[in-house]
């Protein structure tokens, strides 16, 4: 019995001399740490500073690219690459997230994307407005010729009506006031036919790789897709109704791009037909809205400056160039 308690007395024993063991071995670790690496505490504070202000940064780049977002869209813009960048800080936060250990480098790099990509879209803004206040200015002088047709009209259409009714005027000359006051019409109205025309403006041409990158066209290396891409201009005589619009491309010999079974064909203008490239039907809602046309070809295109012509309802409605080097 005796036995049995002195053995359980060195057991306990035992179990407290290898605890006094661990201790001494941490502290000496701790002290160690101190002594030799007094800033090993700050590294793990230093890295919880650094993403903290990584996240905020990227927060701030963020409601400043949703801000040109909003501008642009008011403009009349494209935000693609906008929209793709805010994709990718959602990504970038996720990524500080769950891999703190991100270096500075890598996160300084990433951070002047942004910035440089809000330069570029900040300079965009200053485009487009410029744009916009030529067009405002182009639709209201265009509004105000509008209604001056429309009111010379009105009055030639009354000046009709009263001459029929006017009575004791002889029927030869009241054929031929009738005579010369239609051709009066006729020529009013085909005067507000061509008011009514669509305008199209800002005519852009961009390259696309295989891989769906776009570029400028003189900056490709090589082009399987072209991108062509106009806004209409608002128009108060124009019918918002379904308009069709076809692209005719012309190369430096002065050939038409064409092939029927990627959609070309034939259209009628001023009497003569014309190959177009490409057509398409949209609805026109007046409201300076953009239209593109994409379009791929299976062979490279020629050196050398291409013609770019746009065509609706009889009328050539725009114009752009773009040069392949």
């Amino acid at each position: 019995m005796q036995s049995d308690s002195m053995s359980s007395r060195e057991k306990r024993l035992e179990r407290l001399v290898y605890l006094l063991t661990v201790l001494v071995f941490l502290l000496a670790g701790v002290l160690y740490i101190e002594k030799y690496q007094p800033n090993f505490w700050a590294l793990e504070q230093g890295q919880e500073d650094f993403v903290e202000d990584a996240q905020a940064r990227l927060d701030s780049v963020s409601q400043q690219l949703q801000v040109r977002m909003v501008q642009i869209k008011r403009l009349g813009g494209r935000v693609n690459e906008l929209e793709k960048a805010r994709l990718q800080i959602e990504g970038d936060q996720k990524e500080l997230a769950e891999h703190p250990e991100m270096g500075q480098a890598a996160f300084q790099k990433k951070l002047a994307y942004y910035l440089r990509l809000l330069g570029l879209k900040d300079q965009e803004i200053k485009k487009l407005r410029r744009e916009n206040v030529v067009l405002i200015a182009r639709n209201d002088s265009l509004s105000r010729e509008a209604k001056l047709l429309q009111d010379g009209l009105t009055n030639v259409q009354k000046a009709l009506r009263d001459s029929s009714a006017t009575f004791g005027i002889e029927k030869k000359e009241l054929s031929e006031r009738s005579r010369v006051l239609e051709v009066r019409n006729q020529e009013l109205t085909e005067k507000v036919t061509v008011a009514a025309a669509l305008r199209a403006e800002g005519v852009n041409v961009y390259a696309i790789s295989t891989r769906g990158k776009e570029t400028g066209v003189q900056k490709a290396k090589r082009i399987d897709k072209i991108r062509v891409i106009f806004h209409l201009q608002n128009n108060p005589l124009a019918t918002r109704e379904i308009k069709t619009i076809y692209l005719r491309i012309i190369e430096p010999t002065g050939n038409t791009l064409s092939d029927y079974a990627l959609g070309s064909g034939t259209v009628m203008f001023k009497g003569k037909e014309l190959v177009y490239t490409a057509k398409q039907r949209i609805f026109y809602e007046n409201n300076h809205q953009s239209v593109e046309f994409i379009y791929a070809r299976s062979t490279a295109y020629r050196e050398g400056k291409h013609e770019i012509e746009l065509y609706s309802e009889g009328f050539l409605i725009g114009l752009g160039t773009f040069e392949v080097r």
